[in-house]
């Protein structure tokens, strides 16, 4: 069995965001293989979503991403108020409006497809977000509304 060192921990847990032991487990029952932990907590992080699912999700945000001709706004509940302060939360809402604005997704199943800088799609970091915080995360509405210049005097319509 390779040796597991706080730098591989650490190396994991910056790649994933799981907890410290979450990682180290991972990394001893993948035998040092970093890839291999990666996957083995991405399965446990899935199954966290999962049971999280049920729970009521009553908390959130509100986010609105803004451009020259277009407005998204995406609603993000979670179970606690202290959850919806979390910097890690904040920063996932608004990657969650900036996606759907730049990809002008109107549909839910659509906006869960899209990839993220980090390369993952917003499902797959809202279930990472899951695991982290430890609760319940919803995209629950979305809506953008993009303008139009009607006429030569500069009015814009929402359509």
């Amino acid at each position: 069995m390779a040796e597991i060192t706080a730098s591989m921990v650490k190396e994991l847990r910056e790649r994933t965001g799981a907890g410290m032991m979450e990682c180290k487990n991972a990394l001893v029952q993948a035998k040092g293989d970093m890839a291999q932990a990666e996957d083995i907590i991405a399965k446990t992080s899935q199954g966290k979503a999962a049971k999280k699912a049920s729970r009521t999700a009553a908390e959130g945000r509100i986010v609105v991403a803004i451009s020259p001709t277009a407005i998204a706004m995406v609603e993000i509940n979670c179970e606690t108020d202290f959850v919806g302060k979390d910097d890690s939360f904040v920063q996932f809402c608004q990657q969650v409006a900036n996606g759907a604005l730049a990809n002008h997704v109107k549909e839910m199943p659509a906006l869960l497809e899209i990839k993220l800088e980090s390369g993952n799609t917003i499902e797959d970091a809202r279930k990472s977000l899951i695991a982290r915080l430890g609760e319940n995360i919803q995209i629950r509405r979305l809506v953008e509304l993009s303008a139009e210049k009607k006429s030569n005097h500069g009015i814009l319509r929402a359509q």
